[in-house]
């Protein structure tokens, strides 16, 4: 556009003669000098602050990369753990690697050592303190069938409480399996209640239904 309107006015371009080359050139070398102290005397008056800074830097990108590095060797450790122990039916070794581990890692080693070796206890560790809400109702239900004979019906019903929501994967088994048990105490009456419950649900799975309603 410039070039255009100085066209248009019939003007040359300024050229610069050597002085102005010179004197460019001065005032670059004058402002880099000014910079450079102004770099010096900041740098000098807060040296203690950026050597810190750096250092802090250094520190935490070296924990970060030992971190993420103990972290992979950690799970890869665990991983040929828990292969070996399936491996060898080991259920000695899973409840291992279910302590050293978390998640829903450490629920499903627990919940098959307890299927390797039948110690109910792991049951209840992992129906108490599992870490992941499928594998602690599973663990009830395990329980329910195992001791439910020593349990009254509303043991059983407040037992399973926590089962009571859609939240949970066996929310239905849970319903069923407390109207079974307030049928075989002979309590039709509230049996009918869960029953009713799964029948007039229309997300309830149509074995359950089916089950509730032969019940009914």
């Amino acid at each position: 556009m410039a070039s255009i309107l100085e066209r248009n006015k019939k003007l040359q371009p300024h050229k610069k003669t050597r002085e102005e080359y010179a004197e460019d050139a001065l005032y670059r070398e004058v402002w880099e000098e000014v910079n450079n102290e102004k770099t010096q005397a900041f740098i000098k008056k807060y040296s203690r602050q950026i050597i810190a800074g750096v250092l802090i830097v250094l520190i935490a990108t070296t924990a970060i990369i030992i971190g993420v590095r103990t972290h992979r060797a950690n799970k890869l450790a665990i991983a040929e753990n828990y292969e070996m122990a399936v491996q060898k039916l080991d259920a000695n070794l899973l409840a291992s690697v279910a302590a050293n581990t978390n998640g829903a890692t450490a629920d499903l080693a627990l919940f098959q050592a307890y299927m390797f070796d039948n110690d109910i206890e792991k049951l209840e560790q992992l129906a108490n303190d599992g870490e992941s809400r499928d594998f602690r109702d599973l663990a009830r239900l395990h329980i329910v069938g195992l001791r439910g004979d020593d349990m009254t019906a509303d043991e059983v019903a407040d037992y399973l409480e926590p089962l009571n929501t859609k939240k949970s994967p066996y929310f239905y088994n849970a319903q069923l399996l407390v109207a079974q048990k307030y049928l075989a105490d002979g309590n039709r009456t509230k049996a009918n209640e869960y029953l009713d419950e799964i029948i007039n649900d229309a997300d309830a799975p149509a074995v359950i239904s089916a089950t509730a309603q032969a019940l009914r």
